[in-house]
């Protein structure tokens, strides 16, 4: 009923966060308002906001709405790619670090999506992230491809996937890592301490 009125603007940003109506809609997973919105005059599905620096897209990756994602992406206007905020963190990068497995599906089924991006604050890929939070099922799917890099480490612990699941004792993703024949089983930290040299199997 609001959008049908001449007075109302589908595009207004608020006054606290700069968030879109779309935005909002976006991070709870209210698909049928993200269809009416996107067919909308005026709404930019790839705008950041001014508090967060997130796109609607990214918002909705974080909190693993897979609809909505689905939604999104199929406007040419989106960026699936988009670091967003000071972290520089893609959408990819939110869905592995939170374990929303349908919604890396549906970026990893993608051309344009890196799976080895890095982010700007913390120099971690999505395999990092997935592994130093325990989320078995992202961590096989990254595993399944054959361009992720195993041994790529961040820059504030310089810690791999490998290390970051031993630290916190992840012990499937260790299990499923060790099993790839490519990965380096001794690293050190920025610390010079050997992580998961003990690991190594004959």
């Amino acid at each position: 009923m609001l959008l049908e009125r001449e007075d109302v603007n589908p595009g207004h940003v608020d006054t606290l966060y700069g968030r879109t109506p779309l935005s909002w809609a976006s991070e709870n997973g209210h698909k049928g308002v993200v269809k009416m919105l996107l067919e909308r005059e005026g709404v930019n599905p790839d705008q950041t906001d001014s508090f967060y620096g997130r796109t609607p897209l990214r918002w909705a990756a974080e909190y693993g709405q897979a609809g909505v994602v689905k939604m999104l992406l199929e406007r040419k206007n989106v960026n699936p790619s988009q670091k967003v905020n000071a972290y520089g963190q893609t959408p990819l990068v939110w869905a592995a670090q939170n374990g929303y497995e349908e919604v890396v599906k549906i970026l990893l089924e993608r051309g344009d999506v890196n799976p080895n991006q890095v982010d700007t604050a913390y120099y971690q890929t999505p395999l990092s992230w997935a592994a130093e939070n325990g989320h078995q099922g992202v961590v096989q799917m990254l595993l399944e491809r054959q361009d992720i890099n195993l041994d790529l480490a961040d820059i504030q612990w310089g810690r791999t996937p490998l290390a970051w699941a031993t630290v916190n004792g992840h012990s499937g993703i260790v299990e499923m890592i060790l099993e790839r024949q490519a990965v380096r089983t001794i690293a050190l930290d920025n610390r010079n301490q050997s992580i998961v040299g003990p690991l190594r199997r004959t």
